[in-house]
């Protein structure tokens, strides 16, 4: 059975940490369809979305958002328009409920969600991983090898059964990542839950530190794939869904995708045979094999070696680093994570 201590700093009303479902993401569209042939509305219409706070993956406009930005974007290519309302959780699922949203960008699938949204096909995956203090053991842990030990969480995210139904585990009820980091750093908590993408945009952004103070899991401890999802009343609907994962897949293979996340290489299967491709972000794949790789839904290779992988360039696949052409190789001025220039990704800070 779970222990939940609560911290001080959250307030009555968050103090308990619900099990909800991390996957509470948001960004949904009203879109209209003409007539039976299932033409797509150019009146201005917009698909309704609504979130709630979830950075990096979904928040307001001037926050952390990459799914919303992903979903945005495949939607728009799509030819159709779409807004993102962030409100508590209990109001986007109640929104969906009274038609007041037309979905969500961001949702884990379940058989009780199925029954009144269509979903597309996974677009991310959530790894929830361990992080403690410099020294202490987290690589081949299991949730249930942390019975008695205190591990910070987000209190408003809901991580699964593997999490949620540990036993023993004394979980401490965090208002962010950046409040369990400083639970961790000062000693209040052994050890701290944050998605794996999380923990690459702050060792991108403050590697010394990062190596310096902390011990980073490599094992997710929970898995999630996430969804876009629409109403299924909504004229067109199929049609939408269709569009999203078409559009998704080019983005992708065409370097959108790792943009928006700021990554400059992804692995994933791009063509669709089953077998997954490294995928440079650009025309050009640097001077030597990349030093790390985000594997967007945590698929490994049979061949381990990076510079023996698939690798797939300007719409062509070479077996192996070798095999690209040299005129694709030289300088990018792209870091493996978190390169963009400003960027308001990864700010967690020490």
């Amino acid at each position: 059975m779970i222990r939940w201590i609560h911290s001080r700093a959250v307030d009555k009303d968050k103090q308990m940490f619900r099990p909800r479902e991390m996957a509470k993401r948001g960004c949904l569209c009203l879109l209209m369809v003409l007539g039976a042939s299932g033409t797509m509305a150019t009146d201005g219409s917009e698909l309704r979305l609504a979130s709630d706070s979830w950075p990096p993956f979904t928040d307001n406009p001037m926050g952390q958002r990459v799914a919303v930005e992903l979903v945005h974007t495949a939607l728009e290519r799509s030819g159709i328009k779409a807004t993102t309302t962030v409100v508590d959780w209990k109001d986007v699922e109640r929104g969906l409920r009274k038609a007041t949203y037309d979905g969500s960008a961001a949702m884990w699938r379940n058989e009780q969600r199925e029954r009144q949204l269509l979903f597309s096909e996974p677009y991310l995956e959530n790894r929830l991983i361990l992080i403690g203090r410099k020294g202490s053991p987290v690589e081949g842990l299991h949730i249930s090898d942390l019975a008695g030990k205190r591990v910070a969480a987000v209190g408003h995210y809901a991580y699964g059964d593997e999490i949620n139904k540990a036993d023993g585990v004394l979980f401490v009820n965090g208002r962010s990542d950046q409040d369990n980091l400083d639970k961790l750093l000062a000693g209040d908590v052994e050890y701290m839950l944050v998605d794996e993408l999380v923990v690459r945009y702050l060792v991108a952004s403050q590697p010394e530190e990062a190596a310096n103070r902390l011990e980073l899991g490599t094992t997710a401890l929970a898995r999630r794939l996430l969804h876009f999802a629409i109403r299924k009343e909504i004229s067109g609907a199929d049609g939408i869904i269709a569009s999203f994962n078409r559009e998704i897949r080019k983005m992708m293979a065409d370097g959108t995708y790792s943009e928006i996340l700021q990554v400059g290489w992804i692995r994933v299967d791009v063509d669709g045979d089953g077998l997954v491709e490294l995928v440079a972000l650009g025309d050009r794949v640097g001077e030597m094999p990349p030093g790390t790789v985000y594997d967007v839904f945590g698929e490994v290779p049979e061949e381990a070696a990076i510079e023996k992988q698939r690798i797939f360039v300007q719409g062509n696949i070479y077996k192996g680093w070798d095999a690209v052409p040299d005129a694709y190789k030289g300088p990018t001025g792209i870091m493996d994570v978190g390169w963009k220039s400003g960027t308001t990704l990864g700010t967690l800070k020490f």
